[in-house]
């Protein structure tokens, strides 16, 4: 060809580099201008093939490797047979990743850089080769091959020039308006974590939502939250994957893995392929190929780390992705210690309306009933004095035995009447206490406490009964009995529990743990009473119905009186 015939075919291919130069600029999405930068790149120069090799810009200049590769020309099938990406150092790929300048050679044969293609790649003649400049750095390469007339000429090399000048500045409108796009998805999932984690239920529906939103934003395979544990390695302890989130609950780093120390301290951890990095020891690590793990940190507080490991094989992260899900894994902790502090909060006014309505029982409830039994305990005393005919004037006043009887009798059920509303008010008292103590008690958290662990045991057997069970307490009784005692008292109170609730009958079931109360030989002890009004079963059948069963349970809580306590 001449030189006036090439003139005059660039000349020709004008409109269409101004109508290719045209469609890439219009379009904002990354993935589909870069499709069409290489498919527009090799119509224009009448190439079978081409592709376009996009550099992961999370390596460094001495190991540059490609993130991904758009191609034009090869059926599906082809590009399967070839298999995954190159590594970008070696072959016509790699020499123009070392030497970002235009290559262009018309005969591939003679080249010793063409040999180690992979395995059914088509066969190829010509090549042409530009470097695509985003700004100031080299984004990726344009290859060309196999033009269908001839080897290609300068006039196409100039055409593909100008097509990657235009395309850099495609690519970088499209990065920044993907980039923006991200940077809102990102935003808006932070906002909704914030929304969601100040009316979670639990602290572990909290987690859970952190690894399910920044799952989703990250295009991730899973999202897990890790914590500290008590033997120094890290654990995951909520999960979010579309498929078996169970089973990463309870893997573990252990100790002295190489990535702890990282993880420990606050530090983000990236990592290209969880499957093969030497850093990454958990079991479950085969399954998973790019990660990040971020700290989740508020205030110098260390609340676990956020890991979004993507499938294997899977996308590289992006520097954009890396800053917003950091800043997204800071927001997260913030949002995480805000709703703690909130859930804090809303217990503590629980409390203190708890403690509201304990403190009005005592004052008003407690001290009535406490002043009424008083003054019936007076009356007892009055009737029982006149049952026993010690009133003044008793014996003078009334010569008639037969109506000095009548009226002893009648003494003596007003003093039975007394007494029993005497015991009544008691146990009302008792009650009553009980009730404030169990108000008293932390509603989400286990009990410390004997007294909480016996009311929790008669709830407990409240639900099996039918009915709540009587509490009483007599003294001191967590300050007195130390936990070994407490838990012998423990497991007798649920053994007579449960056989009274075995039991026909029973309608009645009163608890009495009393620490003011002595063993013959002198010693303080603690005394359990369950008594109940049920049938006791006996070999044959049911026996009599009467009484009902008590059980009584001792245990020495100190020395005997006078005795010195044993020293430390």
């Amino acid at each position: 060809m001449s030189e006036d015939d090439g003139t005059a075919a660039g000349g020709a291919r004008l409109p269409l580099l101004l109508e290719a130069v045209l469609e890439i600029g219009t379009e904002l999405d990354l993935p589909a201008t870069l499709q069409q930068i290489v498919t527009r790149a090799a119509g224009l120069t009448d190439a079978r093939y081409g592709a376009l090799g996009v550099l992961d810009p999370g390596c460094g200049p001495d190991r540059p490797r490609l993130s991904d590769l758009y191609t034009t020309g090869l059926p599906g099938a082809a590009r399967a047979r070839i298999g995954g990406l190159p590594d970008g150092h070696s072959g016509l790929i790699g020499a123009l990743i070392d030497d970002p300048r235009p290559l262009r050679i018309d005969d591939l044969t003679s080249d010793p850089r063409a040999r180690g293609l992979p395995h059914g790649h088509p066969p190829m003649r010509s090549f042409l080769g530009v470097p695509i400049h985003v700004a100031d750095e080299v984004f990726g390469n344009l290859y060309l091959t196999g033009k269908r007339e001839g080897p290609f000429t300068e006039e196409d090399a100039q055409l593909l020039r100008v097509l990657a000048s235009q395309a850099g500045i495609a690519i970088g409108n499209a990065r920044l308006y993907g980039a923006a796009r991200l940077r809102e998805r990102w935003i808006e999932g932070a906002a909704a974590v914030t929304t969601a984690l100040l009316t979670a239920g639990s602290a572990t529906d909290a987690l859970v939502t952190v690894a399910e939103r920044a799952r989703l934003l990250a295009d991730a395979a899973a999202g897990a939250i890790l914590q500290p544990t008590r033997a120094g390695g890290m654990e995951i302890v909520a999960a979010s994957a579309p498929h078996a989130a169970g089973e990463l609950l309870g893997t573990t780093i252990p100790p002295g893995s190489a990535v702890l120390d990282q993880l420990l301290g606050g530090e983000p951890v990236f990592i290209a392929d969880s499957a093969t990095d030497p850093r990454m020891a958990t079991p479950v690590r085969s399954r998973f190929g790019p990660s990040m793990m971020l700290p989740l940190r508020s205030g110098g507080q260390l609340i676990g780390t956020l890991a979004l490991p993507r499938v294997h094989g899977g996308r590289p992260y992006s520097a954009v992705e890396r800053t917003m899900a950091a800043r997204f894994a800071s927001h997260a902790a913030l949002a995480l210690v805000l709703a703690d502090a909130q859930t804090r909060r809303e217990r503590l006014a629980v409390y203190e309306d708890r403690d509201r309505i304990a403190r009005d029982l005592h004052d008003l409830v407690v001290q009535r009933l406490f002043a009424t039994g008083l003054m019936l305990e007076s009356t007892h005393r009055r009737a029982q004095r006149a049952a026993d005919g010690d009133a003044p004037g008793a014996g003078a006043a009334n010569a008639d035995t037969t109506g000095a009887g009548a009226e002893a009798g009648a003494a003596r059920t007003v003093r039975d009447c007394l007494a029993f509303a005497v015991d009544e008010l008691e146990s009302t008292i008792q009650e009553v206490r009980t009730a404030i103590l169990a108000l008293q008690q932390p509603p989400a958290d286990a009990p410390t406490t004997l007294r909480g662990r016996v009311l929790r045991e008669t709830a407990a057997a409240g639900a099996v009964l039918g009915f709540p069970p009587s509490l009483r307490f007599l003294g001191p009784v967590d300050t007195l009995v130390d936990d070994p005692v407490a838990g012998q008292l423990l497991v007798a109170l649920r053994r007579a529990l449960s056989a009274a609730a075995h039991r026909t009958g029973v309608t009645r079931v009163a608890v009495a743990v009393d620490v003011t109360t002595f063993l013959p030989d002198g010693r303080p002890c603690a005394r359990l009473t369950v008594r109940d009004d049920g049938t006791a079963a006996v070999a044959g059948g049911a026996g009599p119905q009467g009484e009902g069963t008590a059980l009584v349970w001792r245990s020495p809580i100190g020395p005997a009186r006078g005795e010195p306590a044993p020293g430390p």
